[in-house]
């Protein structure tokens, strides 16, 4: 049972799949368009984004497409960063932000997210320390990469702690914040989205990135895109203009149809987006009970793909903590575990120390990530494998209590 690749396993909704129909029965639809992206999907963009964010944003200077949210974090980091500056990154943190800083000729500098065990409970267990961040910011700083809805954590940050981090960006004049938001339409019990954007005096400093993937269940077809001021959106559409040139006409018109269909009624919800919450909520009270069941300690996600777990009631096995393999030649506990639950459970799942540096790798040694996005009948599954786990370690224990006893 794959919980581990953030990818939805079920068919995408059938008016996303019948716009795209559509678009390639249109003979021009079928043509490159403009390297900004396709006139009505920008439109429809700017539209939304313009009621989101509290201000007009011109579609043809403060929007541009492109392929998916990844090339749109390659392109932005390309455009704005150069050999010797750095990158602020908050951990854990998709492995890809690093990555991308590396190839432009950046450093990235991390700045963890920290698990206060005395919370209430929830992805709000999550704290970023506005002090630690400042401390990490230097005249060498050229973006703020933050992520919220949170991969992996399932963190909103609320609109307190944003406005904390305003205060921190704006004390530094050469910082651009590139906010990845991607989750967006992904929360969970009413919590609200903010955008940094929209927090007075951020418009200028923020580029927000999102796409189409994890909104209509269509991560093939790569269909993202950044909205900002027109004075870095420029280099970013330059950019773009030597990369890909034009993302696929006929994904761009589908997906300007499905953003307008999603605002109408759709399965007894008032809108698409409010049926793909209840869907989501329901998968994710699933795997939490799952997993609690097993004998682990999750972190219930106000958003997004994942469920994180912390596993202090569950043990790696010796021979896994011993293992080693080219990819983690030095075998860490989350490694060790994710390995067992693997091997000898059949439920997949992902160590996150994969998204730690190095530095801040024992982090994670108590966690493990689990995805949400599958089929109801494969959650079932996993869920029952999960249990059987349990009950095998509670007959292995009372065995061991009464050999003990003899």
């Amino acid at each position: 049972m794959n919980l581990g690749q953030g990818f939805p396993n079920w068919p995408a909704p059938a008016f996303v799949k019948e716009a795209m129909v559509e678009a390639v029965m249109v003979d021009e639809e079928n043509q490159y368009t403009r390297s900004a992206g396709h006139p009505a999907l920008v439109k429809a963009l700017a539209s939304r984004y313009s009621r989101w964010l509290g201000r007009e944003v011109d579609w043809q200077k403060e929007v541009t497409v492109c392929v998916g949210a990844t090339e749109a974090l390659f392109a932005l980091t390309q455009a704005l960063m150069s050999p010797g500056d750095e990158a602020v990154i908050i951990e854990p943190g998709f492995d890809i932000y690093a990555a991308q800083v590396k190839m432009a000729g950046g450093e990235a500098v991390r700045v963890p997210l920290r698990l206060d065990p005395d919370a209430a409970g929830g992805a709000g267990s999550w704290v970023l320390d506005t002090e630690e961040l400042a401390a990490a910011l230097t005249p060498k700083s050229r973006l703020l990469v933050l992520n919220t809805p949170h991969n992996p954590t399932g963190k909103v940050f609320t609109r307190e702690e944003l406005e904390g981090i305003a205060r921190v960006v704006l004390s530094h004049p050469r910082l651009v914040v590139l906010c990845d938001e991607v989750y967006e339409h992904l929360t969970y019990d009413g919590c609200e989205h903010v955008r940094l954007a929209s927090i007075p005096g951020m418009w200028e400093r923020c580029v927000t990135v999102s796409s189409s993937g994890k909104t209509f269940s269509v991560t093939g077809w790569k269909v993202g895109w950044c909205v900002g001021p027109r004075e870095i959106l420029r280099s970013v559409m330059t950019a773009n203009a030597w990369v890909q040139f034009s993302v696929p006409t006929p994904t761009q018109a589908a997906i300007a149809k499905a953003l307008d269909r999603a605002d109408e009624p759709y399965g007894g919800f008032p809108t698409y987006y409010h049926s793909l919450r209840a869907e989501y909520e329901g998968k994710r009270d699933v795997v939490v009970a799952a997993l609690r069941r097993a004998g682990m300690q999750p972190v219930p996600p106000s958003a997004g793909y994942f469920v994180m777990a912390r596993t202090v009631g569950v043990d790696a096995p010796a021979e896994y903590m011993t293992h080693s393999t080219p990819s983690c030649p030095v075998m860490t506990r989350d490694w060790a575990l994710a390995r067992h639950l693997t091997i000898d459970h059949g439920v997949a799942c992902i160590p996150p120390s994969a998204f730690y540096c190095e530095r801040n790798k024992p982090m994670a040694a108590d966690l493990l990530r689990f995805a949400i996005c599958k089929t109801d009948e494969e959650l079932a599954k996993a869920a029952a494998r999960l249990a059987e786990m349990a009950d095998r370690g509670a007959a292995a224990g009372a065995g061991e209590e009464a050999a003990a006893a003899e």
